[in-house]
């Protein structure tokens, strides 16, 4: 077992870096998930769009329910437990399952089929494994929101960084191994690379950060009430439902961009270049958020973000521009409010914690992000399935000149879902309850001991 520090405060800047880092390992198999896996799916094993949406759908919600199982698990360690051991644990395991992930071995297309659900949900679950217990730990390196905040932005840019890293690697080693961006050989070639790189990076997190700070009601108690205390949390409640709202769009809009340069714009390789160029406005972008959340606070972030969003989107609309590089420059305009809400989401989601061991005396840490994940991984999945079942009504054909129908289809799917997703999260978001100053007073009033609920809570154990 590896201690957990009572001592709180303020952590160093190089511990924080190194902890954050673990997002640039998660982020190379995350975006590789997110950018590639769909149209490895249909272009490289060449299983049609529906089939390929139904095994993306059917894999997302499986880890969204393994998100929970682990979040369950680890919500029963004790204060002398840590969760960096799952990280450290499961890192070499996970690189295995990633490479499996893009196997292409010469079998028919239902054992193809078949394959691909396996690989798929032995993925989902390794991570799951890893990337949940790795979350967990912010609520345990600082409790101070000014780390926080500074953890989210780090974490932001080593996913950006990632981001770039997948994208300008992934078409770029297909060519070099297979001839062909698209080859199966060169996915494979990357996905060990990638591997590779993300098992180190993982192994020194679990290794190099320590757990500082232990939870101040210690007591364990059911999961049902954890589960009551998540329900009862409308801070939790709000965030998650506004930021599976974003999800879903976003994934939309993401998946769509091979699509929609291979297919409307007809050049393959500027999806590709779209996908970096966002992840290098990305690293721009995610200081500047962190300097405006100085002034406006995370949840002033959100806003700001899903207006600038639906603004965006709007001109796309408008213009209706046919030149990839006016394509590309709208997208990185876009890459600003996704990075802008991500922040906001992981700046504020540890916040929950406290808001809610304030109100109820229960502490919740890795269910929270077990439940948060679920309803991530449950939105990814719906967008996945959505996605699917669109391309197959419109008429997609893998490989072939798209009919106009298909091509607007691919348009208007690529616009009005995200905006709808932004309009959407920003309903929601009115009614969070954690405004700026909100968690500085919660954490203040929980280190004098005056919260009522936790008395109450030490009276009936006592």
């Amino acid at each position: 077992m590896i201690p957990v520090s009572a001592k709180r405060g303020r952590v160093g800047k190089g511990r924080l870096i190194l902890f954050a880092s673990g997002d640039f390992g998660c982020n190379l198999y995350w975006q590789s998930l997110i950018f590639y896996v769909f149209f490895f799916y249909t272009e490289a094993l060449g299983l049609p769009a529906g089939v390929a949406g139904l095994v993306y759908m059917a894999g997302s919600f499986w880890d969204g329910l393994a998100d929970l199982i682990v979040g369950l698990r680890a919500q029963r360690l004790s204060e002398h437990d840590s969760y960096r051991r799952y990280v450290g644990w499961g890192a070499v395991p996970l690189g295995c399952a990633f490479v499996l992930l893009y196997a292409a071995p010469d079998l028919s297309l239902s054992l193809l089929v078949g394959l691909a659900f396996v690989t798929h949900l032995a993925f989902r679950t390794l991570y799951a494994l890893v990337n949940i217990p790795y979350s967990a730990m912010t609520t345990r390196i600082s409790d101070d929101s000014r780390d926080r905040a500074t953890i989210s932005g780090l974490r932001m840019l080593f996913g950006t960084a990632a981001a770039i890293a997948v994208a300008l690697a992934t078409p770029r080693i297909g060519r070099i191994v297979g001839g062909d961006a698209e080859s199966a050989a060169g996915f494979l070639a990357t996905a060990i690379l990638f591997a590779l790189v993300a098992t180190v990076i993982l192994i020194l997190v679990a290794t190099g950060v320590p757990e500082r700070t232990a939870p101040r009601t210690t007591a364990r108690h059911p999961l049902r009430d954890c589960a009551r205390v998540l329900a009862a949390n409308r801070a939790f409640v709000t965030l998650n439902l506004a930021m599976a709202a974003v999800v879903i769009g976003v994934t939309v809009l993401t998946k769509s961009i091979l699509y929609y340069f291979t297919y409307v714009l007809g050049d393959a390789g500027g999806g590709s270049t779209a996908l970096a160029l966002m992840g290098f406005a990305g690293a721009v972008f995610v200081p500047l958020w962190m300097a405006v959340s100085r002034r406006l606070g995370s949840r002033g972030v959100w806003f700001a973000s899903a207006g600038l969003a639906i603004v965006v989107l709007g001109l796309f609309a408008v213009l209706r521009p046919r030149d990839p590089i006016v394509v590309q420059a709208l997208l990185i305009a876009m890459q600003a409010p996704v990075i802008g809400v991500n922040f906001a989401f992981w700046a504020l989601l540890p916040d929950t914690v406290e808001l809610g061991e304030h109100r109820s005396g229960i502490r919740v840490e890795a269910m929270s992000y077990g439940v948060a994940a679920l309803s991530q991984k449950l939105s990814l999945g719906l967008a996945a399935g959505l996605m699917g079942l669109i391309y197959t009504t419109i008429g997609y054909v893998p490989h072939a000149e798209q009919t106009p129908l298909a091509m607007a289809g691919m348009r208007w799917t690529m616009l009005l879902l995200p905006a709808a997703g932004f309009l959407l999260s920003v309903l929601v978001m009115l009614a969070n309850p954690l405004r700026r100053g909100t968690h500085d007073a919660v954490v203040a009033e929980l280190a004098a001991g005056r919260n009522p609920a936790a008395w109450r809570e030490i009276g009936r154990s006592g």
